[in-house]
């Protein structure tokens, strides 16, 4: 079954949607529009009765919530119906959608406690949180920002791809349809998790004929029919638009 992410012109690239229960990579550098995509995903399915879920590492969820408020995807009504839910999975593996929106998200999960307050996220930390949220809502839509920067327990390189396979693998299991955000700083250096995972998918932000230049591209898309040439992004008030070939 074909998932709609809500984007325009996104779904026309990937033969209407991306794949349900699967897991797509989404690698950009920083101002390439990851994280609107990522919450524009979610909010298109919460509208449809699925449930949502944005994980953070890195920032505070009331800052991308005040952010992605700018936007006409009926953020705040999502959130009141519990239909998009926020997450802090950071250093201090906070619960919460912050302030007012607190009533909406329990706080007494005892899962994954066993680190310190100022303890980076390991890969088995993350699961167990996002597998806490995913049985507790009934999650259908997942969004993991970003796995850039959940850290290994050892310090051997291959033992961190094994590490990070089984963390996908164990993802693929959730029953929901999971984009994982990445920072992108080489387009020709390819992760674990890109290998790993259904789909790759690039965000690009770059000087092209002395203008800045924002761009999307297909890299990888298991079971979907698909070119790997890049579109042109732009932002319009609903979110993301892609639009037709960088010339």
């Amino acid at each position: 079954m074909r998932i709609p992410t809500g984007i325009e012109g996104f779904d026309d690239l990937v033969q209407g949607g991306l794949l349900s229960e699967r897991v797509y990579v989404l690698s950009g550098p920083p101002g390439s529009g990851k994280t609107t995509f990522g919450v524009q995903f979610l909010a298109h399915g919460a509208s449809r009765g699925e449930v949502g879920l944005y994980t953070t590492l890195l920032e505070c969820p009331q800052n991308i919530i005040n952010d992605m408020s700018n936007y006409a995807m009926n953020i705040t009504s999502l959130i009141k119906m519990q239909k998009l839910l926020f997450a802090d999975l950071g250093p201090r593996m906070e619960y919460g959608y912050m302030d007012e929106m607190s009533e909406f998200v329990t706080t007494d999960y005892n899962v994954g406690r066993t680190s310190i307050e100022s303890e980076a996220p390991s890969p088995s930390m993350v699961f167990k949180e996002i597998a806490a949220y995913v049985s507790e809502y009934d999650v259908k839509r997942l969004v993991i920002d970003s796995v850039s920067a959940i850290r290994f327990t050892t310090n051997d390189f291959s033992l961190q791809e094994k590490e990070m396979s089984r963390f996908i693998r164990n993802l693929k299991k959730l029953g929901c349809t999971t984009v994982l955000l990445s920072e992108m700083t080489d387009p020709t250096a390819y992760s674990t998790e890109q290998f790993a995972a259904h789909g790759v998918i690039f965000m690009h932000n770059f000087l092209y004929d002395k203008t800045m230049t924002r761009a999307i591209q297909v890299i990888k898309m298991r079971g979907t029919r698909h070119d790997c040439n890049m579109r042109s992004v732009s932002f319009s008030e609903r979110g993301l638009r892609v639009e037709g070939y960088l010339e």
